[in-house]
């Protein structure tokens, strides 16, 4: 597994569109076939922070990911709504447990 996890500090007056502007690119990616977990997160106490939880099932895939259509446009639209370069966290498996709906 490849994951990874980003933090995003968003423009407050921007908040609302950079949230739309994920709701469109998950439609993509829930269709992406090595993705297996994308999250987003608001911040707790922290209006203007996203975070992102992604993994994939090995570097190809999330290769693959960025490749998309759907990701290439997130990636240069969001720019408008952050206040800086997104902070990536590159994430090395250790162990866990993941359990799917009943």
């Amino acid at each position: 597994m490849f994951a990874l996890m980003v933090r995003f500090e968003l423009r407050p007056e921007h908040a609302e569109q950079f949230d739309q502007l994920v709701e469109r690119t998950l439609a993509g990616i829930a269709d992406e076939p090595g993705t297996l977990v994308y999250l987003t997160h608001e911040r707790t106490g922290k209006p203007n922070e996203r975070v992102f939880y992604e993994a994939y099932a090995d570097r190809a895939a999330f290769e693959a990911h960025e490749a998309y259509p759907h990701t290439r446009r997130f990636l240069d639209e969001r720019v408008a709504y952050l206040r800086g370069e997104p902070e990536i966290w590159w994430l090395t498996g250790l162990d866990g447990a993941i359990r799917t709906a009943d």
